[in-house]
C-alpha cells in the first residue's frame, strides 16, 4: 500500500510539473485525478509506457505514440473545451473552480483509417517560441512554452501547412 501511494505521489508531481511547464493544471478533484494516475501506472506496468487511461492501447508503443500521456490531442482539446479527453489536464478556469470539466468527443483516428505518426504530424503547422526557439507541430501554439515558460503570444508561425 505504501509503495502504491508513493508511486501515485511521484507521478502526480511529475505530471503537475509537466502541466505547469505547458501552461496547464492537473484536475483539482484529487480523488478523480488519483484514479487517472493509477490507470496510467497500470498501463505502464502492462505495456511499458504511460498510455492514456481512458483509451484502449494496443500494447504496441509505435501504434500508441499518440495516446502516451500527455497525448497528442491534449493541447487542442484544452484550447477548445478546457480539459483533455480524460480530464487529467485542465485550463486555469477549471483549476480555479470557475468552470467545469466537460465530456469531449474522441478525435483519435479509426484503425482502418490509421496513418503513420509522421503523416499525422505533417498535417500541422509548426510554431516557434521567439524566446528560446522551441518548435512544436500542432494546430495552435501551447499556452506556455514547456522550455522557457514564455506565453502563447510569444510564438510565431514557423512553417504553415
Amino acid at each position: 500500500m505504501k509503495e502504491r501511494n508513493k508511486k501515485i505521489k511521484d507521478i502526480y508531481l511529475e505530471k503537475k510539473e509537466e502541466a505547469g511547464k505547458s501552461g496547464y493544471y492537473l484536475n483539482p478533484d484529487k480523488e478523480f485525478t488519483g484514479q487517472l494516475l493509477e490507470g496510467i501506472l497500470l498501463n505502464e506496468k502492462r505495456y511499458g509506457y504511460q498510455s492514456c487511461p481512458c483509451r484502449l492501447a494496443s500494447g504496441k508503443k509505435d501504434e500508441d505514440l499518440d495516446i502516451i500521456c500527455p497525448c497528442y490531442y491534449r493541447d487542442e482539446d484544452i484550447d477548445k473545451y478546457g480539459n483533455c479527453y480524460c480530464g487529467l489536464y485542465v485550463n486555469k478556469k477549471i483549476a480555479e473552480g470557475k468552470d467545469k470539466i466537460r465530456s469531449i468527443p474522441e478525435r483519435r483516428y479509426n484503425k482502418k483509417d490509421k496513418k503513420s505518426t509522421s503523416e499525422i504530424k505533417a498535417k500541422y503547422p509548426v510554431f516557434r517560441c521567439r524566446v528560446c526557439g522551441y518548435l512544436c507541430a500542432k494546430n495552435n501554439p501551447p499556452a506556455k512554452c514547456p522550455i522557457c515558460g514564455a506565453l502563447k503570444e510569444r510564438f510565431e508561425t514557423f512553417l504553415d501547412i
